[in-house]
């Protein structure tokens, strides 16, 4: 996701099997051929490896080889001259796209809420949706981040990042303050948005110290549903439960009266409303926004992938995977 404008008119969405985007999967699992470039097949990528894929139907080409089918495979073949190559032999043919038009629906919003009623999931991505700009870069933290930001549509030149070979909780935090350094050296305009979990934010929270230290000033969204949402739907226990902090006072502690700090906390959707008017006029302060959502609140995606993934974990030892 980032990688190709979303804006572009053969782009259908995100192919990640059962937990695709709306119709992507259809088109992608029908094809005739599958093109699969600098694809990493783990249990997280390929969701607990049930993907319906064929590879007798697949060109699989890494960064030095290409392997057709189940085989051969070629090697010594750079990526870039390869596809250079198969883009001037390859005969136009809409024939998917087509399929993929018929089929989808155009996305709706959430309704508003009720006054008073707890922040949803969906009411607060829906306003992360509206406060992308070109110069937006959208970093996500591993967990249920992962399924509502693939969801949302990059404006034109927005960039965006995940960590999902490995699955690293924690990640983010420090990801933020490295992104933040690097985009004020070479992209001063730029500015940071984060989706990190609460669970997650709890393994590497020190790392904000040292972004007010050196003045970077992301937004920071720090979703607190109480525990590990993405373990939960994986394999449920109370080990996924965690202490709540006082996540905003924990940001103050850090701050310490030194360096440029914004917080807000937001239960409901006008109180998060008024945080992300106030925090995107806030250039050059680190912005830290805790909203509050139920622990069990999270996407029809995470319920899936999960439901998936444990499947995959839980098959006995010599059952291959695919």
């Amino acid at each position: 996701k980032g990688m190709f404008p979303e804006d572009h008119q053969q782009y259908i969405g995100m192919y990640w099997g059962a937990v695709s985007s709306s119709c992507t999967c259809e088109v992608v699992e029908s094809s005739d051929v599958v093109i699969c470039v600098g694809a990493v097949w783990t249990d997280y990528s390929t969701t607990g490896y049930s993907l319906l894929l064929k590879p007798e139907k697949m060109i699989r080409v890494d960064k030095n080889r290409v392997t057709i089918g189940h085989g051969p495979t070629f090697g010594c073949i750079v990526m870039a001259d390869f596809l250079e190559a198969l883009a001037a032999k390859i005969t136009a043919n809409d024939t998917g796209h087509v399929i993929f038009k018929r089929m989808v629906l155009p996305t709706t919003e959430p309704p508003v809420q009720a006054p008073g009623e707890m922040l949803r999931t969906t009411v607060l991505y829906k306003h992360i949706q509206h406060m992308l700009t070109p110069t937006t870069s959208l970093i996500s933290e591993v967990g249920d981040s992962w399924f509502n930001t693939l969801k949302l549509k990059l404006p034109p030149g927005a960039e965006y990042e995940l960590q999902m070979r490995y699955g690293s909780i924690g990640w983010s935090v420090g990801a933020v303050l490295g992104y933040c350094c690097a985009e004020r050296q070479s992209h001063p305009d730029r500015r940071v948005v984060a989706c990190i979990g609460d669970g997650s934010f709890q393994m590497t929270a020190q790392e904000v110290s040292t972004m007010l230290r050196y003045g970077v000033d992301p937004i920071i969204f720090l979703i607190n549903n109480g525990g590990y949402t993405i373990e939960v739907e994986i394999h449920d226990g109370p080990y996924n439960v965690i202490k709540n902090w006082d996540y905003t006072g924990f940001v103050r502690a850090l701050h310490n009266g030194d360096g440029n700090l914004w917080t807000a906390e937001a239960r409901t959707e006008p109180e998060l409303e008024s945080a992300i008017a106030e925090a995107v006029q806030r250039r050059g302060q680190l912005c830290f926004i805790m909203v509050v959502t139920h622990r069990d609140d999270c996407s029809k995606e995470l319920l899936e992938w999960g439901s998936r993934v444990a499947a995959a974990n839980s098959r006995k030892p010599g059952v291959p995977s695919h």
